[in-house]
């Protein structure tokens, strides 16, 4: 009896793992086609804390597992909040894996997580200590870091009593001399009483004095673009309803970005500059593979098109846009590949969020080409039949042949029950908000069909930590 109970609760905190993972994986706590911003965020804000409650070591172990910035994010801020409850024996390796994964974060990401930890007045030594080595070690980019995020780092400085070097200090604190030593700073200054002076600035930065300086908005991004990055510039096209007006380097975007940005241009654009757009996809798919390789046999994707593809206000036609990045990242790892979508796509890069969701005809599809591997990619919200690709995965698992390896990549948080919605309980199903992360999602897989045991899922976070701080960490080791 004592073993059944013992086998029962591995497998709870099993499930209770992988249901936390999946949704740090897929959720940003944004607005998605079915779900309001607000109940993405309650819902996660509870998993993070159930999941802190309940698995300390293994939540700060899940910053090593491949999850997305946001969730990541969030865990640093919640372990260092309630440092005393670390068990001392898993205090050091807590620390390096927070530092190590702040350091890892894009930089305003990281900037906005010392702002947070400002605001929800962390001001535990660990926080200080994690703050004050952050800043240390970006030494280099200091001056750059204080005129773009200047506010972030005024109130970061001050909360944590930090003497900055150099100019920094009189910069934020507008103790402006009459002329700066540090070329930027004496930029900045110019800029906020000049306008020719701002086109000298980050694009960030010169973005809120021209509208200090009421410059018409087409002639501020026309003379700035030379100022942005290419992110920035994706960035801005995928907002805007009008045709490019932006040159984008295509070679530096990443995959799942370029997908979005190809999607953001009108069909006539994409019709017009077929040949360099998917060149460029398919070029941005081998980049993708030498980072993270992906050995897969013969492989059939069924990709969701249809209407709810087309995301929310917050999120636009990002569904459908790691749909697109994955069928090019699949075409890429295989020569024995085939996709399937929802509707009929004579031209992927075409490709428009429309129609009823019947992911049972090309499921069907697909399977008839008796593929070694099936990749699914929708929200799982399936209406034309409701619960058709879950008839065809049962009867397909239980009578046809459980050997072809089926998985189902979901991009969609689903608020109402903490997880990523499946399709059916004869596949697993795993958050997914990039294509790049499709080789980790493959590799966590084993763990969301509910085969594994607690043991094997420990040991597997393990692992990864083990990796991670090795390729992040400097100390690690020694």
């Amino acid at each position: 009896m004592a073993s059944t109970w013992t086998q029962r609760q591995q497998q709870v905190e099993r499930e209770d793992l992988v249901m936390f993972i999946n949704a740090c994986l897929s959720c940003t706590g944004q607005r998605e086609f079915y779900d309001d911003a607000w109940g993405q965020k309650l819902s996660l804000d509870f998993l993070h804390d159930y999941i802190l409650g309940n698995y300390r070591l293994l939540y700060a172990r899940t910053l090593a597992a491949g999850i997305n910035h946001f969730n990541q994010s969030q865990i640093i801020l919640k372990l260092l909040a309630t440092g005393k409850q670390t068990l001392p024996e898993h205090r050091q390796e807590e620390g390096r894996l927070i530092a190590a994964t702040l350091n890892a974060l894009p930089t305003q990401r990281a900037w906005k997580v010392l702002e947070h930890i400002r605001k929800r007045r962390i001001n535990n030594r660990r926080a200080r200590a994690i703050t004050r080595d952050y800043i240390a070690a970006h030494q280099n980019r200091l001056d750059f870091d204080a005129v773009k995020y200047r506010s972030k780092v005024r109130g970061i400085a001050t909360h944590n009593h930090l003497k900055l070097p150099g100019e920094v200090g009189p910069f934020l604190f507008r103790d402006w001399p009459q002329q700066f030593e540090t070329d930027l700073f004496e930029k900045f200054r110019k800029a906020y009483y000049s306008h020719e002076a701002i086109y000298e600035l980050p694009f960030t930065v010169a973005e809120g004095l021209a509208a200090k300086h009421q410059i018409p908005r087409d002639r501020f991004l026309t003379r700035i673009e030379s100022q942005m990055t290419q992110a920035e510039k994706v960035r801005l096209q995928q907002s805007t309803s009008s045709t490019s007006i932006l040159t984008v380097d295509l070679k530096r975007t990443p995959l799942t970005k370029l997908a979005l940005y190809c999607l953001s241009l009108s069909i006539q654009e994409r019709k017009n500059r077929r040949a360099e757009l998917t060149a460029a996809l398919e070029q941005s798919s081998q980049a993708a593979l030498r980072r993270a390789p992906l050995k897969l046999g013969r492989v059939a994707a069924v990709l969701d098109c249809s209407y709810s593809s087309s995301g929310s206000n917050e999120k636009r036609r990002r569904p459908l846009g790691v749909a697109l990045a994955v069928h090019y990242l699949l075409q890429a790892a295989t020569a024995d590949y085939q996709a399937f979508w929802t509707s009929s796509v004579p031209d992927p890069l075409l490709i428009q969020p429309r129609g009823q969701t019947d992911l049972a005809t090309p499921l069907l599809d697909a399977l008839e080409t008796k593929p070694d591997v099936v990749v699914i990619l929708s929200d799982g919200w399936e209406n034309d039949p409701p619960h058709g690709a879950s008839e065809v995965l049962r009867v397909f698992r239980n009578r046809i042949d459980s050997s072809v390896s089926i998985l189902h990549c979901n991009p969609v948080f689903n608020a109402d029950d903490f997880s990523v919605k499946a399709l059916s309980p004869a596949v697993p199903t795993v958050g997914l908000r990039d294509a790049e992360d499709l080789p980790t999602v493959l590799g966590f897989a084993q763990f969301a069909d509910g085969q594994s045991s607690l043991a094997e899922l420990e040991q597997y976070l393990q692992v990864r930590v083990q990796q991670f701080l090795s390729t992040f960490d400097p100390n690690h080791g020694s």
